[in-house]
């Protein structure tokens, strides 16, 4: 009878070794355990890559918003920040007393829900079209001619549309000859926002188009393959897979417009203010322009503006917000996510 192997003593035996960590986990211990200043070495390629941009955003944006002190000052340009008048609050009680700013506010409301509810599904559809083309050629020849309009001015576009829709234009010529009474579009004050709407459309829908391409291109092709074998028809493959898909940059867009919702087209709106009169293309833009420049009244601009930036704010937060309970992102992530 072979004899069995002697055992080794139990203090000899070998213990169970460690499963080494992987290499995703390895990289996360050594970041914790960078500091700051090996941080900042580590990436300071993309750090100098980045310079330009938040130069841009420090000189030009942040830097600028020092000179809201104007609101709360009887501002002379002679005698700058430092020995103009303070009057405290008197700027915006003279601006919410008016009546030309709450027309001002009514018409920019007025013009941003329109362009809210009927531009921003353009862009989408025009993607989702442009997208389901099988050629790279057409695809490519479509996209060039759609981009164009965006790199042409407001001066250009307003003279087209005058030519197309005005009192001398072409349109009112088709019904006279069709023996219908004339039509200027460009003068009725009742379709003044959607003549905005309109123009914008026709000049950013295109431009619009690039972000949501993008977000379709991230789209795994798998995902339409598997609805597809489950007997998803295009319909359904759109509703389900599609949309989803680029919901979080929808999301982001909307939130972004959001933030925008004053500002609804300084030069575009002022080329054409004159032809409606103040009371339908008057919007805040123009009035802080005309009451800043034109007026010389740099206080009650300067509180008007501040409104606008302050109202901007907090729409994008509270939009935000709301984005995070609905379980997305949004323009950044919360504290709690």
């Amino acid at each position: 009878m072979a004899e069995s192997a002697p055992s080794l003593p139990r203090e000899k035996r070998p213990e169970a070794e460690e499963t080494p960590p992987q290499p995703a986990e390895r990289a996360v211990v050594t970041q914790h355990r960078l500091t700051l200043r090996q941080r900042l070495k580590r990436d300071r390629v993309m750090l100098l890559l980045t310079l330009p941009g938040l130069l841009y955003f420090v000189v030009f944006h942040y830097v600028p918003l020092l000179g809201y002190v104007v609101a709360f000052q009887d501002y002379q340009p002679y005698l700058g920040y430092m020995h103009s008048a303070w009057v405290g609050f008197a700027n915006f009680t003279a601006a919410f007393s008016e009546p030309a700013f709450w027309t001002a506010t009514f018409n920019t409301l007025e013009i941003a829900l329109v362009q809210l509810v009927f531009f921003f599904p353009i862009p989408v559809a025009l993607a989702l079209l442009l997208n389901s083309i099988t050629s790279d050629r057409v695809r490519r020849f479509v996209q060039s001619v759609v981009y164009l309009p965006h790199f042409i001015g407001w001066v250009i576009i307003v003279s087209i549309f005058q030519q197309i829709l005005g009192g001398a234009g072409l349109l009112p010529d088709v019904l006279d000859g069709l023996g219908l009474p004339r039509y200027d579009m460009m003068s009725d004050p009742d379709a003044f926002p959607w003549l905005l709407t309109l123009q914008v459309a026709w000049k950013d829908a295109g431009w619009g188009t690039i972000i949501i391409l993008a977000a379709l291109l991230n789209i795994d092709r798998q995902q339409y393959e598997a609805a597809a074998i489950d007997g998803a028809g295009r319909a359904r493959r759109l509703w389900h897979v599609t949309l989803p898909g680029i919901a979080p940059v929808l999301i982001l867009l909307l939130i972004l417009n959001l933030g925008q919702i004053l500002s609804v087209g300084f030069e575009q709106i002022l080329l054409q203010r004159d032809a409606v009169g103040p009371d339908a293309g008057e919007v805040l833009d123009t009035y802080v322009y005309y009451h800043g420049i034109k007026d010389n009244d740099w206080g009650v601009a300067a509180a008007v503006g501040l409104v606008k930036a302050v109202i901007g704010t907090a729409l994008v937060l509270g939009a935000n917000k709301f984005a995070h309970r609905l379980g997305h992102e949004g323009v950044y992530r919360g504290a709690d996510r």
